[in-house]
């Protein structure tokens, strides 16, 4: 139910009373909490919550824990509007940081800070999730013989690409000039990891034009599968990248026929 209003409508604030029907147990592993973080300020109330009880919340993006005793109507408003001004603050300052201005993607850190919000509830709930990792080679090129506004023009015509090749759940994000990532949160069946990135792979070596010229793009990508690869954000980002960096001929995939753009 609560899921449901979640998508027709955004709140500012999400209260969840753990003395109610939702205990910590079912708010750990609420399978919406990682996005009703993201989106809403999400207070959480009980008895005498315990400490390591406090820092699990904390760590899944719970903006605050009260206690029964320290709520009334006076002081859970007071309360409420504070962590909401707070969450608006710390979204203002991580946008500032967390987006690669050229493509509009989340970046590195955001993509890290996604995934460990995510693997957190992985832990208990395990079900199969994949990073996958595209290394384009052509931009530099086109930067040098174009200019650096037609490279980034090229930039954003790969990350449209990548985008409309995935679902709305998926994650799109920049590692860099020459980088992209891809996050597949959900997956019905963990070969599907593998198809997705092949499918992707062709996507992003597709041919492009750029300021009315064809230009030769290659890709190649590496792929990293929880929790057959790693169990953290920073152990599967490794394999990944350190797999698209020194992918063999069976994982790249290059097109020097860019007659025409389909981008």
């Amino acid at each position: 139910e609560v899921d449901e209003h979640l998508n027709q409508h955004p709140f500012d604030a999400l209260l969840v009373d753990l003395n109610g029907p939702v205990n910590l147990d079912k708010l750990i592993h609420w399978a919406g909490l990682p996005r009703a973080v993201l989106e809403s300020a999400v207070v959480a109330v009980g008895r005498e919550p315990l400490p390591s009880d406090c820092l699990k919340l904390l760590q899944l993006g719970v903006r605050d824990v009260l206690s029964a005793r320290e709520v009334s109507s006076e002081s859970l408003g007071r309360s409420l509007r504070l962590v909401i001004e707070r969450k608006r603050l710390d979204d203002s300052a991580r946008r500032a940081y967390s987006i690669d201005l050229t493509t509009g993607l989340p970046n590195h850190h955001q993509l890290l800070e996604h995934m460990t919000h995510l693997l957190a509830l992985r832990e208990r709930e395990p079900a199969p999730m994949a990073l996958i990792v595209l290394q384009v080679d052509g931009f530099r090129n086109v930067e040098a013989s174009l200019g650096t506004e037609a490279a980034n023009v090229l930039r954003r015509k790969a990350a449209v690409r990548l985008r409309a090749s995935l679902r709305a759940s998926d994650v799109v994000a920049s590692l860099g000039r020459d980088m992209f990532a891809v996050l597949l949160a959900w997956m019905d069946a963990e070969d599907d990891a593998e198809r997705v990135a092949l499918k992707l792979l062709q996507s992003a070596s597709g041919p492009f034009t750029v300021a009315g010229q064809a230009v030769p793009v290659a890709a190649r990508f590496g792929l990293s599968q929880y929790p057959a690869h790693g169990k953290d954000a920073q152990s599967l980002m490794r394999r990944a990248v350190s797999q698209a960096a020194g992918a063999g001929v069976g994982r790249m995939l290059g097109l020097t026929d860019a007659a025409n753009d389909s981008a």
